[in-house]
């Protein structure tokens, strides 16, 4: 909550410095949007148990030019390259540690994971959108995870925007046995049976998103994730006894847009 008060106390400092900076260098006049609040998600892959965490987004965009149409879901990052209907670029995410208190069982650590990779995305028309990601953990799982995603959009410019549309999770051998899997060793003190995996689609799902604005400056987002685990996954011990297939998550949010006239 702290950090959430000292972000909205700087947002009119941050408005007087940036639209400064754009008439300074030349560049055209851009609009800012801040979307900051609160989010509920499992507390690790496959845990029956919820943290509260940060959802925040960042969007810029010429003045003139409504904003570009981002999944709340979707990982850190920016195109990099775009071309026509196409555009790539990196994608960053992080996975809380998941220690032996928090299962509740004796397994080991998954530390904190800082995922990086890239993402492809393609919009044929633009209330649709089809979008994949890869990612590599950093620490952690040290696996590879990947995302495919289909959004239908329906906005009113800026001043309303609703986009529902499904989820396909995948990972790695190594990214399914940090989560999901139970060496010899960690059977023998956990008390769990010994189960081994390897990679594929762990869990398929549904998410829905809200924009609206309310003024000029102000508006809310919220937005509501679903997703069920399946294959391997699923038929963990470690899902099965101590956590669960059902993987819900939800946000809400205020944004803050800045930087012209919208």
């Amino acid at each position: 909550m702290a950090i959430r008060r000292i972000a909205l106390a700087a947002l009119p400092l941050i408005a007087l410095a940036i639209p400064a900076h754009a008439q300074e260098d030349g560049e055209a006049p851009k609009r800012t949007r801040i979307i900051l609040g609160p989010q509920l998600a499992p507390s690790w892959p496959g845990a029956d148990q919820y943290s509260i965490g940060p959802y925040v987004d960042l969007s810029r965009e010429r003045v003139g030019t409504e904003f570009t149409f981002e999944a709340a879901d979707e990982s850190f990052g920016a195109p990099l390259i775009q071309s026509g209907k196409f555009a790539f670029g990196p994608a960053f995410g992080f996975v809380g540690k998941r220690t032996a208190a928090d299962v509740g069982a004796n397994l080991p650590k998954v530390g904190l994971t800082i995922e990086a990779g890239g993402f492809a995305q393609v919009s044929p028309t633009p209330s649709f959108r089809l979008r994949a990601e890869a990612r590599r953990g950093l620490g952690g799982h040290d696996g590879f995870v990947g995302e495919v995603s289909a959004d239908y959009i329906a906005r009113d410019g800026d001043d309303w925007l609703f986009s529902i549309g499904p989820r396909v999770t995948l990972g790695d051998g190594r990214y399914q046995r940090a989560y999901f899997g139970v060496s010899p060793a960690a059977a023998a003190t956990s008390g769990l049976p010994a189960y081994d995996l390897d990679g594929g689609i762990h869990a398929v799902g549904l998410t829905a998103g809200y924009l609206r604005q309310l003024s000029p400056n102000w508006g809310f987002a919220v937005y509501g994730r679903y997703d069920r685990l399946v294959g391997d996954a699923a038929r963990s011990p470690i899902v099965r006894q101590l956590g669960s297939r059902d993987q819900p998550s939800v946000g809400v949010a205020l944004s803050y847009t800045f930087g012209g006239e919208r």
